[in-house]
């Protein structure tokens, strides 16, 4: 008789990204190919491909709680991966769910603006994310035009401007914050800044130049919850994260998928 392998499993509580790169869809391709396994709450559906977003329908609130309760009534969920919530309800509720089920880890990635720039929640949602969802956090993955939303500072340009943006995210009720540098893409370098309480310990790697980028976050905090869940400690999960998705980078060239800002490679490994 075959002896069964244990599997930690990771829930992601996001939006669908029907183009298959960003989403639920890149959280659970990015939680496979790091290890664990993965289960869903969908809490939108978008209409989208490489070429953008044309239309957002968010799910239902009785449908969000009944999925939530569905996974976590069965499933010995370790970590949890946070990315889109649609508006304020929904984080009130994917709030109370996490209090009411207690996960060992839970990784928010505030998706809150376009690449546009255009934020993606309003005013009265980011203020209950930062009351209701950081203080339940282990780590937040903001880039830089999320970290300045959530801060009211300015997008700094440079890491020469950083400085008062990082003071800004110290004053944030979280115990840990991964500040993504990817925005700074006159640097030869993407460095990700991890903040906690001991201090700024910097993970760099190469820039690559590619323009199939497109769910680099959601696969990133993924895998961090990934190996949250397995048993790393925050800043090697990071590190070992940095790694995938910079190996994940590295090969989305290889693929052919779409005419715009194509995915990476999730499975790069498959390919060597």
């Amino acid at each position: 008789m075959k002896s069964c392998r244990s599997i930690p499993v990771v829930l992601t509580i996001a939006g669908s990204d029907s183009g298959g790169g960003a989403g639920i869809q890149a959280d659970i391709k990015a939680i496979s190919a790091t290890g664990g396994f993965a289960c869903s709450v969908i809490t939108a559906i978008t209409s989208q491909n490489t070429l953008g977003v044309t239309d957002i329908l968010p799910v239902p609130l009785p449908t969000i709680a009944s999925q939530l309760d569905a996974v976590f009534q069965d499933l010995n969920i370790v970590a949890v991966k946070i990315g889109m919530l649609a508006d304020s309800d929904i984080i009130q509720l994917v709030a109370e769910k996490l209090e009411q089920y207690q996960p060992q880890h839970v990784v928010l990635d505030p998706v809150m603006v376009a690449t546009s720039g255009d934020l993606l929640l309003q005013q009265s949602a980011i203020a209950g994310l930062k009351a209701q969802l950081l203080p339940l956090a282990d780590i937040i993955t903001p880039n830089l035009p999320e970290a300045a939303a959530l801060t009211g500072a300015a997008v700094p340009e440079n890491y020469a401007q950083l400085e008062y943006l990082l003071t800004a995210l110290g004053q944030l009720n979280t115990r840990a914050i991964l500040l993504k540098g990817g925005h700074f893409e006159s640097e030869s370098h993407s460095d990700d800044l991890l903040i906690t309480q001991q201090g700024i310990e910097t993970f760099s790697a190469q820039r690559i130049a590619t323009s199939n980028t497109h769910g680099t976050g959601c696969t990133l905090s993924s895998a961090i919850a990934s190996f949250l869940a397995q048993g790393e400690e925050l800043a090697i999960a990071v590190k070992h994260a940095k790694h995938y998705i910079t190996d994940a980078i590295s090969s989305a060239d290889l693929l052919d998928i779409g005419q715009g800002h194509g995915p990476v490679d999730h499975f790069y490994m498959l390919h060597k």
